[in-house]
């Protein structure tokens, strides 16, 4: 086995000298938080997308937390989600008084499954957030039917999967609303960032006015004009602005997200084939050849639970930053109190998580690197 010369995590940001440059240009200019940067990225990302509108945020949570409440979720709604996912699909409905109720993943996608989804639904739920999680784009035509069977609105949670395609049709096109991330271990980064695509005309203006303090500046949407500086405010928003230097950043790194994309299905191939058959592991779902997975992770599950900890370790000892995703939401000790959630809710999520390893996944990690990560699984089962 070859020495590795260091740390391998598993993920990371590509950052060339064209986003370098971007970058300083904005830093030279007059404007560095509100200028136009902003609005080109949410115009390219929204062609990119096949969406009307886009509307950028400081973080994938902040955006999320819109788009609950461009969703007019209060007290006493509850909205569906994932067990199986980042702590913010669920807390953006707490952060706007409604209840996250989760409904469990389906073994076969690792995604809500639809059926316990329908299941969970009650007369107060209003809305769901499925998780394309690890990249994989949930099933959103059998979904879509359930939610407008109920008169449900779906804010899809595509943190992972900008670039996904569901049978030819791109991410961000199907949902009321699709919120992606851009932290530095995701597709295209803006240090930290989000955004949400959306068709709908009123959740557009609604997601802006939320984003700077429920403030309109716009004169045909204001209550009154007391001159050109006037602006008012109308709503309860939070200061949830990107800047221009972010978003010059993106800018760049949206012109690279095609070779991104296929470096990741690259090694996501590689991994596969090395571990297809291999009978300790089991490699994750593909999809089908119409349809596209974005391998945000590539997540492997062990066949037995029992052993996670001892790989993880082993692995970390041999500097490769394997990971675990996620800590079911429901298990953490804030809705267990809040709600009164136990270990055996959701089997299905928590058999997941007790078996899950992420490998690393991203741009930039070289062949040379895949083989050691793809040697030192083998040897961890063949020396024990």
């Amino acid at each position: 086995m070859a020495k590795l010369k260091q740390f391998i995590p598993y993920g990371k940001q590509n950052i060339d000298e064209d986003d370098i440059a971007a970058v300083n240009a904005v830093l030279r200019s007059d404007l560095i938080t509100q200028g136009p940067r902003v609005e080109e990225f949410e115009k390219r990302v929204a062609e990119y997308c096949g969406a009307r509108y886009a509307v950028a945020f400081n973080s994938g949570t902040s955006a999320l937390h819109a788009a609950v409440h461009a969703a007019g979720i209060g007290a006493e709604d509850e909205v569906i989600t994932s067990p199986l996912t980042f702590a913010a699909s669920a807390n953006a409905v707490l952060y706007n008084g409604g209840r996250p109720v989760f409904a469990d993943i389906d073994p076969d996608t690792y995604c809500l499954d639809v059926c316990r989804f329908e299941a969970a639904i009650t007369h107060r739920t209003r809305a769901v957030i499925p998780v394309d999680y690890a990249g994989y784009p949930v099933d959103m035509e059998e979904l879509l039917k359930v939610a407008r069977r109920h008169d449900l609105l779906v804010i899809e949670d595509a943190a992972h999967a900008l670039g996904a395609r569901r049978a030819g049709k791109k991410v961000g096109t199907e949902a009321d609303m699709t919120m992606f991330s851009f932290h530095p271990v995701k597709h295209i980064t803006t240090g930290e960032g989000g955004m949400i695509v959306t068709d709908n005309e009123e959740f557009y203006h609604r997601l802006r006015q939320f984003r700077n303090h429920g403030i309109v500046k716009d004169a045909h949407l204001m209550a009154e004009n007391h001159g050109p500086w006037y602006y008012e405010m109308q709503d309860l928003g939070y200061n949830f602005r990107i800047t221009d230097i972010q978003c010059a950043l993106g800018l760049s790194q949206l012109n690279k997200l095609e070779g991104f994309l296929q470096a990741r299905s690259r090694i996501a191939q590689r991994y596969d084939q090395a571990f297809k058959g291999f009978s300790p592991v089991v490699i994750p779902p593909a999809v089908s050849e119409e349809s596209r997975h974005a391998y945000h992770l590539y997540p492997l599950l062990l066949a037995e639970s029992a052993r996670r900890r001892e790989f993880f370790d082993y692995m970390r000892e041999k500097r490769i930053g394997v990971q675990v995703h996620y800590v079911p939401v429901h298990l953490h000790p804030y809705y267990r109190k809040l709600f009164g959630y136990r270990l055996g809710d959701f089997p299905a999520a928590e058999d997941f998580y007790q078996r899950e390893v992420s490998l690393p996944v991203y741009p930039g990690l070289s062949e040379e690197e895949q083989d050691y990560v793809i040697d030192c699984v083998k040897a961890y089962f063949h020396s024990s």
